[in-house]
């Protein structure tokens, strides 16, 4: 018997088949820690629930297929979620609102489903298996496409009164600055996101050479910028100017702005050698490229006072940080922790970590959650 524990994405959804548990739920196999079978298939972004659904039973198939029936099954999704119900209440970068998965996934596999919130579910795989197995209380930060945490007490999730815990991405960490897609200005998401990193990057870069061609290639591809230039266009202060405001000198509407790096390269006429940076590459580069370097320190400073203020409110024994952006290892903690600690100056700061799990967090918190049905 198996469990299928599956990990909703914006682009991707990935899966997995895993053991069903033979002795106490959260025990053995049922953690998760072995894989029998994982697949990937890409959103269905014009029907995410069906294509949703449509996973679920291919995965459950693939689970008769090979003998060992599925018994129960766990579904991360983002947004706003409310476990109890299995109602995903809200996503907007998957366009549904109010949507009953869990009673849509029961009917269509005929087995116990559970569904939790993405960043939640990876938070818990991460204390059952991961970095924080043995911290007790701590807080799981992704970060990726967007920022979101998870406050881990005893073990347990902590969801809020109505499942918005955990939305730390639109805490605002530069009052008036930067347009969110949230509607607001300045949220920590819009500055130090791995998705806004490479936005921010991208947008500029075309603005310091609006004609494109090759200087726009050298300097975005890591050739330092000029002090002189740079601060003509970032301000001497060295503060960043809005992004609305670079998007429109380098030719881009208001959505575009929100969209990422691709619809910025296409939009700006990058080469490219240009198009498709990431917000690795922009880490990369800030040793050599003083946009790069701006851009990299302004996003560490935003997570630095949100990890301060998330400490002081919570006393959290542990900061566990996944995502796409944990990827960038040192570079990433090394510079972190030693803003934090400046921030901190009366008490020590937290330890941060990387996660054990990676971008699989989340599936194995899903799979956690179907064990529990059992």
């Amino acid at each position: 018997m198996t469990l299928i524990a599956i990990d909703v994405g914006g682009t991707s959804m990935k899966a997995a088949l895993v053991p069903a548990p033979s002795g106490p739920a959260g025990s053995g196999a049922a953690t998760g820690a072995d894989v029998l079978l994982a697949e990937t298939w890409p959103t269905d972004r014009t029907d995410p629930v069906g294509g949703i659904l449509d996973f679920a039973a291919h995965m459950a198939a693939r689970a008769d297929a090979l003998g060992r029936p599925a018994r129960a099954a766990g579904i991360a999704v983002p947004g706003i979620v409310d476990e109890a119900s299995g109602t995903a209440v809200r996503a907007a970068n998957l366009g549904w609102q109010d949507v009953p998965l869990l009673h849509l996934a029961e009917e269509r596999l005929g087995v116990p489903v559970a569904v939790g919130h993405d960043v939640r579910t990876g938070g818990l795989a991460e204390a059952v298996l991961g970095a924080g197995r043995d911290a007790g209380d701590f807080v799981f930060m992704a970060i990726g496409t967007g920022i979101a945490a998870a406050l881990i007490l005893n073990g347990t999730t902590y969801p809020g009164v109505s499942g918005w815990s955990g939305e730390v991405g639109h805490v605002v960490v530069r009052p008036g600055g930067e347009d969110c897609a949230c509607g607001n200005k300045g949220c920590l998401e819009t500055y130090a996101s791995a998705a806004s990193i490479a936005r921010r990057y991208t947008t500029r870069a075309a603005a310091l050479t609006p004609t494109g061609g090759s200087g726009a290639v050298a300097n975005a591809a890591g050739t330092t910028l000029g002090a002189a230039a740079a601060g003509s266009t970032l301000g001497g202060t060295g503060t960043l100017d809005s992004a609305a405001a670079l998007d429109s000198a380098a030719g881009l509407d208001g959505a575009a702005g929100l969209d990422g790096a691709a619809a910025v390269n296409v939009a700006a006429g990058l080469d490219s050698e240009v198009a498709g940076v990431h917000a690795e590459d922009v880490i990369a580069r800030a040793s050599t490229d003083d946009l790069a370097a701006r851009i990299w320190s302004e996003a560490l400073d935003c997570l630095a006072d949100s990890l301060a203020a998330t400490t002081l409110l919570l006393d959290p024994g542990l900061f566990v940080l996944g995502g796409g952006l944990a990827q960038a290892g040192p570079l990433l903690l090394e510079p972190l922790e030693a803003r934090l600690a400046d921030r901190l100056l009366f008490r020590p700061a937290p330890p941060l970590a990387v996660t054990r799990l990676g971008d699989r967090a989340a599936v194995h918190g899903a799979a956690l959650l179907a064990a529990r049905l059992l």
